[in-house]
């Protein structure tokens, strides 16, 4: 969560954004907290932030703000009908989630995820998806699947112009582990 902040800070920096820095930073440090990957009641956590923000005495534009960021800025949530657009603050967050998701770091992680959640590494019997439903998305498939099914797409889906410009050369990192990895594979 702090390297998505640190990202999003250097966002708004490098692309002289005028958004509000705390409504960037708390949706940053927040985000994950309501995530249905890594709590069972999204709708509780919902309430618990809503509560935690008001005991910090944030004011209630605030509050909403934050609260919308980090329930539509989800490549998950894009795929219901229910997902709504987000501000400029929503986009830069949204832009460092998907920063911290790619790259070197990305490829760690989705390897860790996948490994604990039990999915394969590699079948070359199962192709990539192009998923339309949530449903279907948090099912998954293999590890290597996930770049397809999502990392590699998520540049082309970056709002900012420095966020687009790091996403597409950590685009290129990942695509040559991918080109090693499968020389590895089929040996």
């Amino acid at each position: 969560m702090s390297r998505v902040a640190r990202l999003a800070e250097t966002i708004i920096r490098e692309d002289q954004l005028p958004v509000d820095s705390f409504v960037v930073a708390a949706s940053a440090y927040l985000h994950d907290v309501i995530d249905d990957k890594v709590v069972d009641d999204v709708a509780a956590k919902i309430k618990e932030v809503h509560v935690l923000l008001q005991s910090l005495e944030c004011s209630k534009t605030d509050i909403e703000e934050i609260l919308h960021i980090i329930q539509n800025m989800s490549f998950s949530k894009e795929m219901s009908q229910s997902c709504e657009p987000l501000s400029l603050a929503g986009k830069v967050v949204q832009d460092a989630d998907r920063l911290e998701a790619i790259g070197a770091l990305g490829i760690l992680r989705t390897a860790y995820y996948g490994g604990g959640k039990g999915h394969p590494i590699h079948d070359e019997s199962i192709i990539p998806k192009v998923y339309s439903q949530k449903t279907e998305y948090r099912r998954g498939s293999t590890v290597i699947n996930h770049f397809h099914e999502k990392l590699l797409l998520l540049p082309a889906r970056m709002h900012t112009d420095y966020a687009r410009k790091l996403a597409f050369e950590r685009k290129d990192f990942m695509e040559q582990f991918l080109e090693q990895f499968h020389l590895e594979w089929n040996v």
